[in-house]
């Protein structure tokens, strides 16, 4: 078993092409010996936003502070907030904006991309 204190994990800018002040940790991760799950925290700041993007894998997203706008792939803008879950399916296009002035924050877990899922 692991315990980690949240605070305590290094928080890092997502430096990938379309992000806008967005910061992420990864709370749990195959460094700590979960080869199979990532947990990931992420902060969008005020007027931040990921890109618009599509991954292999499945997220689960739990809203954990403030509000935000996800965008689905047909492009419809959604407000989630605070004690709202979301399930994007694999390939679904869909990107997280923060147009409001407090930050908004979300977990969101994934199985890890390095993993190929069995399939039975």
């Amino acid at each position: 078993m692991l315990i980690k204190n949240n605070l305590e994990v290094r928080e890092d800018y997502v430096e990938e092409k379309g992000a806008k002040d967005v910061l992420k940790k990864i709370l749990i991760g195959p460094e700590d010996g979960s080869d199979n799950i990532i947990m990931r925290y992420f902060k969008v700041l005020s007027n931040g936003n990921t890109p618009f993007h599509r991954h292999d894998h499945e997220h689960i997203v739990k809203v954990e502070k403030g509000q935000g706008v996800v965008i689905s792939k047909d492009r419809k803008e959604t407000i989630i907030k605070e004690g709202q879950s979301l399930f994007i399916g694999s390939n679904e296009e869909h990107q997280f904006k923060n147009p409001f002035p407090k930050t908004f924050e979300f977990l969101c877990i994934i199985l890890n991309p390095e993993k190929k899922a069995v399939k039975k």
